[in-house]
């Protein structure tokens, strides 16, 4: 077993510095000598003679290693060769990475790998997805940092009617969590309806899997640097449950631009009204991030994404972070002094978003029945989700606490 000691950095296609980790078991990142700030690989790393030290791996770093069945897949296939540990899982799946850091060997000149577009097409219409997902983890799990426990790869795919090749984020689900793919597409699709900023996203034809266009790459082909609020709040991924909604306020300020603060501060509330509506138990750290360009400057709040009804398959599930102290499902006047006294948000926007959320849940609702009647397998989830939805949303304009609900 040779676990990998040393690592070089990109930043883009800068060469940002290298990362090791030392016999202290200390991880150190040291920038190059001549790296300029372009090459800055977190907005909380700024570029700096001193090395940066950590315990455990540096949040940015630790953002887009696999979790989960990917995870398992990724160490099965190295950890004879190339070990196990999270540089030896950088070394292999570094290349191709959420944002715009890679890992290389130290003596590589370039940092990313050349790859053969898929077909978005054939993806969405293949009639076996089960096979298909499992060819596509089988081409793609070694070159693909991405977090999450669902099951998901990182691929370039051809977009419909054209030739133009673009990054995707491919999706399938788990025994445990049957139908996953449908239930992330309502919940993005209630999300679009509502008019909060979402990727591109599919569902296949029969439902197996879930296809969202990269966020963090512009129109020109140039990787955008995107970091998620585990990584922004210097806490690892095992920690993503462990904060606060009011912390998330707080580091949003700390971070976005000023000139894009408003926005972000009513995108961040309508994302949370909405997660609150359908259910969304979710909406942990690493589900929140912010893109920036080249120059590090221009900090903007990352479009939504990873929206799941949750309760559909853990009936007793709560949010995934706390507000006022507690993980409950909060109503409307909770969730308005919280807009008020961390978002800066006045009451008439408050209730323009609340009311914009709850219209937008009903009106994809209402979708899931024609699905159900055209895919009868989703019928359970889907009667599932449409009760939590319903709750949801009259749960939020009740003006009293009920026990019913864990208020």
């Amino acid at each position: 077993m040779t676990d990998a000691k040393t690592l070089a950095v990109w930043s883009g296609s800068e060469r940002a510095g290298l990362l090791a980790r030392e016999k202290r078991q200390e991880y150190v990142f040291a920038y190059s000598a001549d790296a300029a700030r372009r090459a800055e690989v977190s907005l909380t790393m700024p570029v700096r003679l001193e090395s940066w030290l950590s315990r455990e791996l540096h949040p940015v770093f630790q953002m887009n290693l696999p979790e989960g069945a990917l995870l398992e897949v990724v160490r099965r296939a190295i950890a004879k060769i190339e070990g196990d540990d999270d540089l030896s899982i950088l070394k292999v799946t570094g290349g191709n990475q959420i944002g715009r850091n890679r890992f290389t060997l130290p003596e590589s000149e370039t940092p990313k790998p050349e790859e053969t577009p898929e077909s978005l097409n054939e993806l969405l219409t293949f009639p076996d997805t089960r096979e298909l997902f499992h060819e596509l983890v089988v081409r793609y799990s070694l070159r693909s940092g991405v977090s999450g426990v669902q099951p998901k790869v990182l691929l370039e795919a051809t977009e419909r009617g054209t030739v133009a090749a673009s990054g995707y984020i491919v999706k399938s689900w788990g025994d445990d969590y049957p139908h996953l793919a449908a239930n992330e597409f309502f919940c993005m699709t209630a999300a679009k309806r509502a008019g909060l900023a979402v990727p591109e996203f599919h569902l296949s034809d029969n439902g197996g899997l879930f296809v969202m266009k990269r966020f963090d790459v512009a129109p020109d082909g140039s990787v955008l640097g995107f970091e998620d609020l585990c990584s922004l709040q210097a806490l690892g991924t095992a920690q993503k449950y462990s904060s606060s909604y009011e912390r998330v306020a707080r580091t949003l300020k700390s971070f976005i631009s000023p000139e894009f603060l408003i926005t972000a501060r009513e995108q961040f509330f309508a994302a949370l009204a909405l997660s609150v509506m359908i259910r969304n138990g979710n909406a942990h750290l690493k589900n929140f991030g912010v893109l920036y360009d080249s120059s590090a400057e221009n900090v903007t709040l990352a479009p939504v994404y990873d929206l799941v009804t949750t309760t559909a398959y853990i009936s007793k599930d709560v949010p995934a972070l706390t507000l006022d102290g507690r993980k409950i499902w909060w109503p409307r006047r909770m969730l308005e002094r919280f807009g008020v006294a961390h978002l800066a948000l006045s009451v008439a926007t408050i209730a323009r978003i609340i009311e914009q959320m709850a219209d937008a849940v009903m009106e994809a609702r209402g979708m899931i029945s024609g699905y159900i009647t055209e895919h009868p397998e989703f019928k359970e989830v889907g009667e599932r989700m449409m009760g939590a939805w319903e709750k949801g949303v009259s749960g939020v304009f009740k003006s009293r606490q009920t026990t019913d609900d864990g208020v």
